[in-house]
């Protein structure tokens, strides 16, 4: 008979020590856990976890190694009408789980319920259908690794699919290609760090479960946002094994990238689990206490609260919820090293009741947790729920996908009227929406695309959504795309819309790269990569999704652009700014930024209101700049001048008076395929007359003055 000690009640999860292994694992509403073990053949021996403590069941097993599979078994009621759903022919994931081994076989054991009568309650054993959890070695070696702690106004985030990203590399070995170590190959490394990147900010790689109707498709769910375990990295993107070997490859990813100074961001799923709703599996949660774990209806507590589309919302007003997610976040941080999160539809984290509160228990406790409130914290804020929209919503700690500027940044490419006001306030740092809470321009994450939606490619080449690969007869996915096919939908030979499309896309890119806030840019925008208008490619892991790296032999100049535009910001801090423009310095009557018409004249308010502007100059003084550099000296830069033109026409520019300056240099012409034909040998003088191709933006530079700082 196998000895079994007490143990300790914390930490949760499965904790070697070197000698034996810790279990504990949290349910208010088990009135007997069994810690199941699993040999290498499948055989299972049943132990009870002999002690409860404030809840937290545990028992600490001699001998038991690194690599041992385990689950739970939860006996109790099993009383949905009230919330719970103890079924001990289940065998339960560890929500404290460090890693997990093996794929999950869809089969009607996995449910509570028969299919053929839902009313009878399902006692077929789940255990050779479902992963199991794996006891894993924290130790490793890390070596010098230090976080690189870029700041937020030096950050360029590059949002990447670790499987997406990689399995198309030529230079990524083979049985790389798909894994973190291929995310950590120096192949990979050396494109992220040419085109200036400091943060990859990787879609999910907590342990998720794909769907249960995808797979019945043939499909599976390849971005990941239905995670199962909190603490562990997916299984599927190691190389090396998934018996603990997962760990260690994500960590040495981790020191891969930190050495290059590039930081690893973390887009998390701590609104909804892979679970779904009333009729979804049994894996987890909701056989260990289900009540704790997830919303529910407060008249009927067979149903869940859906704030997610997904099925189900994570109580977070449960302590148990709450705690589970800050440990994982504390995880993640000291054990994994990674340098921050982007929280997906985090609005549903922030709701106490129903209504989403800036002051929720949530936030309070990221505020005060020393190590997580250090990080980068990034917010999709929205959620799918009444008044989910929380856009500029956000506590001062956070900063936020602007979805507001992706939006308008693309209305105003693609022609909108009415546009300018709104594109010029998010072209410089989305003042309406964070100022006033204390935040600064970086709180602004800006995006023209991302993972939801077109890529670069597609935005400019299809006028509505193609998803019919994903098997729902194309209702999947927003219609509200803010796209525009140039002319024709799809591929084309057309020279003039090929001409028009690239041009579009360069000042997509330009417009990104020269807002005031931090760019993110999505993996393979810069290669030209398309999903053949598909906006909603979640469900395709296949080379629709994937990044084509031979993109690089058939679009060089993209890249060569991207390239260009990330060295004019990296060394110029009048697009980096940490405080908003304030107009006119007081102390010496010098504007820092200043609109003016394409005459050359400052704008009034009826230019503005104009609906059929659609063109502006936009001057940004690099001789006053406020705000101090990281020694308290003054910082001075270039003077800028930009020359926009979304109208479907050429425009004449005329360059403004002395007092702007008297000589400017051309930078960047979004007209030109290539950055040796943008650079231009004149130099333009104040009052010149600058012609301006239809949809194309320019950027002049007037070199600063010798001054002592």
């Amino acid at each position: 008979m196998r000895e079994v000690w007490p143990g300790e009640p914390y930490p949760l999860g499965a904790t070697w020590d070197g000698v034996g292994t810790s279990f504990a694992v949290f349910s208010e509403v088990a009135e007997r856990i069994e810690l199941c073990l699993f040999d290498d053949d499948g055989t299972e021996e049943r132990v009870d976890l002999p002690e409860v403590d404030a809840f937290v069941w545990h028992g600490y097993l001699p001998g038991i190694q690194p690599g041992q599979r385990y689950g739970y078994r939860a006996h109790g009621p099993y009383d949905p009408a009230h919330g719970h759903r103890c079924n001990p022919s289940k065998l339960l994931l560890d929500p404290y789980a460090k890693a997990i081994d093996g794929e999950l076989t869809w089969n009607q054991a996995l449910f509570p319920y028969y299919f053929t009568d839902p009313s009878r309650r399902n006692t077929e054993d789940s255990a050779p259908y479902i992963p199991k959890n794996v006891v894993v070695n924290p130790f490793f070696e890390w070596g010098n690794d230090r976080p690189p702690r870029t700041p937020y106004h030096e950050t360029v985030i590059y949002e990447a699919h670790v499987r997406g990203l990689t399995m198309r590399h030529p230079d990524v070995p083979p049985d790389l290609r798909g894994t973190y170590a291929g995310v950590g190959h120096p192949a990979i490394i050396d494109h992220l760090l040419s085109i200036g990147v400091t943060a990859v900010e990787l879609m999910p790689v907590h342990h998720y479960m794909p769907e249960h109707f995808l797979v019945a498709r043939g499909l599976t769910n390849y971005w990941g946002y239905n995670t199962m375990a909190y603490l562990a990295p997916h299984g599927r993107y190691s190389s090396a094994g998934t018996r603990g070997q997962q760990v260690l490859e994500f960590k040495a990813m981790v020191r891969a990238l930190h050495e290059a100074g590039i930081e690893v961001i973390l887009d998390v799923v701590y609104n909804h689990t892979a679970e779904g709703d009333h009729m979804g599996p049994t894996l987890g949660f909701r056989g260990i206490d289900n009540a704790a774990y997830y919303r529910l209806h407060d008249g009927d507590r067979r149903y869940y609260l859906d704030y997610t589309g997904c099925g189900n919302s994570l109580n977070v007003r449960s302590p148990h919820a709450l705690q589970l997610i800050m440990d994982s976040l504390r995880y993640w941080v000291l054990e994994m090293h990674v340098d921050g999160f982007r929280f997906d539809l985090a609005s549903a984290l922030a709701r106490e009741l129903h209504d989403v509160d800036r002051l929720s228990a949530f936030f309070d406790l990221i505020q005060q947790d020393p190590v997580i409130s250090q990080v980068k914290l990034i917010a999709e804020p929205w959620d799918v729920g009444p008044g989910g929209y929380q856009v500029g919503n956000f506590p001062p700690l956070w900063t936020e996908w602007n979805g507001k500027y992706r939006d308008i940044v693309r209305d105003f490419w693609r022609g909108t009227h009415s546009a300018l006001p709104e594109f010029a306030s998010r072209l410089t740092g989305s003042a309406d929406l964070y100022e006033s809470s204390g935040r600064r321009p970086v709180a602004s994450i800006n995006f023209v695309t991302c993972h939801d939606g077109f890529t670069l490619t597609d935005l400019v080449s299809y006028d509505h959504k193609h998803n019919e690969d994903n098997g729902e007869d194309n209702r999947d996915g927003t219609n509200d795309n803010r796209s525009w096919n140039c002319g024709a939908e799809g591929p084309v030979e057309d020279p003039g819309i090929v001409t028009l499309r690239r041009r579009q896309r360069r000042n997509f890119l330009a417009t990104l790269f020269l807002s005031q806030g931090v760019p993110m840019l999505s993996h393979g925008d810069e290669l030209g990569r398309t999903q053949r208008g598909n906006n909603n490619a979640y469900c395709q892991d296949n080379e629709l999704a994937w990044v084509d790296w031979s993109l690089l032999h058939t679009e060089p100049e993209l890249l060569e652009f991207v390239r260009a535009l990330s060295k004019l910001r990296r060394e110029h801090p009048v697009f980096q700014r940490r405080r908003f423009f304030h107009g006119r310095d007081p102390d010496n009557g010098d504007r820092d930024l200043v609109w003016l018409t394409p005459g050359g004249a400052e704008m009034t308010a009826g230019d503005w209101h104009t609906g059929y502007a659609k063109s502006l100059m936009v001057y940004l003084n690099g001789e006053a700049i406020t705000e101090p550099g990281p020694r308290g000296e003054r910082i001075v830069d270039d003077s800028f001048l930009l020359l926009i033109n979304a109208h479907h026409e050429n425009m004449s520019f005329s360059l403004p008076g002395e007092e702007f300056g008297g000589g400017w240099l051309p930078v960047l012409d979004t007209n030109h395929d290539t950055v040796e034909d943008a650079f231009a040998d004149e130099q333009w003088r104040a009052g010149d007359i600058v012609a301006v191709t239809a949809r194309s933006l320019q950027i002049l530079r007037q070199p600063r003055k010798a001054k002592s700082s």
